[in-house]
């Protein structure tokens, strides 16, 4: 069965499989609390489709009674994760989301509905394996509503699936999706118009908590380019000095900034605004694990795929104001007992898709490892045996996300490793302009041409690259759009040809043209690719 026939088919699948959702048990219940919007314009309706459910954050009520504001000191605990990036069934066994769950229950005393929790995210939630990119992250939106999280920032892989089912996912999640620092560039408006807010209020324990998000800079060259073409993203300083303040006016009593920026970033950031009482910076972008206090504030992030996770405990006396750090700390998901309710969600949504995409197209005795010379091989020499055409291949690293573990390969497996939905763009350029392109990916995939004597040579002539020649060279469209440094692409040829062919499928049709089985495995074939 042939990649977009099965693409057609499952989309019909997660379609019939999310109106055939059951309601919840007993164990986990809804989460309580309802966040308070900053006072801006409220967002357009996002898309209609079929997958949409309508479960926007509600709007707050100024006729809802609120519990009495007591004089106690409150202690809030902020539980962290980023990166999750799809993973609710876990790198290793009992590493995903249900056992994460689990030793929240167990270790920290959490349930969704107990206000003195606040569950954060640093961003990057729906781009991973095949259980939540092959539904645009719908899948991963439902596990996090059910595990409690309050607020997350927006990271740089939000947008990988396009503005229109980014607005799609905000509306299903029960929680509010942040960016301080994302503007529209022809005017530096915050784009509400999507659903993505500055900054919330969330009430907790009569403590009046605010939540600002924070986008790594980095998005232009780490998404599709095209996806964020009428965006900027402004340094993190400057829209925290403009966002901190407002928040303060509408009454928060703490500050927590989950941000999806890397540590080094976050270390210099708390020194610039170490003037504006932010009492929490949390990373992501970079998988870091770590948690420690800086000026008088926690820096934490909580590492990456659900397999581990930061914590820290605020105490707030609503008397005089002050907030106090109790303790900071990180903890690795191992050990917990699966929440049955979460299980229940990752095992319909892991039907659907073995349903669709466990159809076995080969087989290897050794693991493909994660961005290893076979894997590069494997995927740009795929390539040019698909589109024969073209002289040289160039793939960046950066795409290739999981290993291909040894046994059966199956779609699932290429879905999971090439996640992103990219094409194919052939570019036409010169021996002196594909040059220039080759000194920039040295650390990248390349196929079709390699070193010799100090010079690149073609694979199927053994010539040497001519300056004055024309040549045919094969990138994704992440790549042509200027994503990881790659501007030179569009600039040596604005008009470049979209193949409009799936990135992953010359991959699935060379494993599938090579017929490998467990006494006859690809191995062999893919080392001679290195020779």
């Amino acid at each position: 069965m042939k990649y977009w026939t099965l693409f057609l088919l499952v989309c019909i699948v997660a379609v019939v499989g999310c109106n055939g959702q059951t309601d919840a048990e007993t164990a986990v219940s809804a989460p309580t609390k309802t966040a308070t919007r900053p006072a801006i314009d409220e967002p357009t309706n996002p898309p209609t489709t079929t997958e949409a459910k309508a479960t926007a954050l509600p709007l707050p009520d100024s006729t809802t009674s609120q519990e009495p504001a007591t004089n106690e000191p409150e202690t809030i605990t902020i539980l962290y994760t980023n990166d999750e990036h799809g993973w609710m069934e876990g790198m290793a066994p009992g590493t995903g989301a249900a056992e994460l769950l689990g030793i929240w229950q167990e270790v920290e005393g959490y349930s969704p509905d107990d206000e003195s929790f606040i569950i954060l995210s640093g961003g990057d939630m729906w781009t991973g394996p095949a259980i939540s990119t092959w539904f645009d992250g719908e899948s991963m939106s439902e596990v996090m509503n059910k595990m409690g999280y309050d607020a997350a920032t927006v990271g740089n892989h939000e947008f990988d699936f396009g503005l229109d089912m980014l607005q799609v996912r905000q509306s299903q999640s029960d929680f509010p999706i942040l960016s301080a620092n994302m503007r529209y560039a022809e005017n530096n408006e915050l784009p509400t118009d999507l659903g993505i807010l500055p900054y919330v209020i969330l009430p907790v324990d009569g403590i009046e908590v605010g939540i600002i998000g924070l986008t790594t800079v980095s998005t232009p060259r780490t998404t599709n380019p095209n996806n964020v073409v009428d965006f900027i993203f402004i340094d993190y300083e400057t829209a925290l000095r403009e966002i901190v303040p407002q928040a303060q006016a509408e009454g928060a009593d703490i500050i927590l900034v989950p941000g999806h920026i890397c540590q080094h970033e976050l270390e210099g950031l708390a020194t610039a605004v170490s003037d504006l009482n932010i009492h929490l910076f949390g990373g992501g972008h970079c998988n870091e694990l770590f948690a420690k206090e800086k000026n008088g504030a926690v820096l934490l992030e909580g590492g990456n795929h659900f397999r581990s996770y930061a914590r820290a405990v605020f105490e707030v006396n609503p008397e005089d104001g002050t907030v106090e750090i109790i303790e900071v700390g990180t903890v690795q998901n191992e050990g917990g007992t699966a929440v049955s309710e979460i299980q229940d969600i990752i095992d319909k949504w892991s039907n659907v898709v073995d349903a669709e995409l466990n159809e076995v197209i080969g087989y290897t005795n050794v693991s493909i490892e994660r961005r290893s010379p076979e894997m590069q091989a494997l995927i740009t020499n795929a390539w040019l045996a698909g589109y024969p055409a073209a002289d040289v291949a160039i793939t960046n690293l950066g795409g290739m996300r999981a290993p291909i573990e040894a046994g059966e390969i199956t779609l699932a497996d290429i879905v999971t490793v090439m996640p992103f939905d990219n094409v194919i763009m052939e570019i036409s350029l010169s021996g002196n302009q594909l040059l220039s392109v080759l000194d920039i990916a040295r650390d990248d995939a390349i196929a079709g041409v390699h070193r010799q004597n100090f010079e690149w040579v073609l694979d199927s002539s053994g010539d040497s690259i001519d300056p004055d020649a024309s040549y045919s060279l094969l990138v994704n469209d992440f790549m042509y759009a200027g994503g990881d440094e790659y501007a030179i692409l569009a600039e040596s040829d604005p008009n470049a040809y979209n193949t409009a062919i799936d990135w992953r499928q010359p991959v699935i049709d060379w494993i599938i043209n090579h017929e490998s089985t467990e006494t006859n495995s690809i191995d062999d074939v893919l080392t001679g690719l290195l020779d």
